[in-house]
């Protein structure tokens, strides 16, 4: 089921959306085929820690984290990718892995890649393995207010 935060949160601003139901999926290429989406329209949630504090890095389902190009974008020198067993009680309405990319929400930064900011619509994990929600990129940039920053690479098969 949808994490109940999110919806709430939604509904409050009035943010149209549409619910995706798919087949059980964890990666975010397998989420995207079995949503029918693009990729590129696929935001995926990466937890990173910066600093040592947890963060959120958002960025299309083809592409990946350039650890090296993220320090760059902040300025500092301590950012690793965190462990499922790091964040998974932080997200105590999700399932672990399905957190939608609403950092602030949670308390956390979000980290959004330029590449993200071309589509016209975005879709991502709802809280659950099964459901995405699809909504307008501009609704998601005035909610979440993340840093957009060029630190995405298109993955390689």
């Amino acid at each position: 089921m949808i994490s109940k935060k999110l919806k709430t949160y939604l509904d409050s601003y009035q943010i149209p959306y549409v619910m995706i139901t798919h087949s059980q999926a964890f990666t975010a290429p397998q989420i995207a085929a079995s949503a029918h989406i693009k990729g590129k329209e696929l935001a995926k949630t990466v937890m990173v820690k910066v600093n040592n504090r947890m963060a959120m890095a958002v960025l299309p389902a083809s592409e990946r984290v350039d650890f090296e190009l993220l320090k760059a974008c902040l300025h500092i020198s301590d950012v690793q990718l965190a462990t499922e067993q790091e964040f998974k009680n932080l997200f105590p309405d999700c399932e672990v892995g399905a957190m939608p990319p609403f950092g602030n929400l949670y308390g956390m930064e979000v980290y959004v890649a330029q590449s993200l900011t071309e589509n016209e619509e975005i879709a991502f994990n709802a809280g659950t393995h099964i459901e995405l929600i699809r909504m307008e990129y501009s609704d998601y940039e005035r909610l979440v207010q993340p840093k957009v920053m060029d630190y995405a690479t298109t993955l390689v098969n």
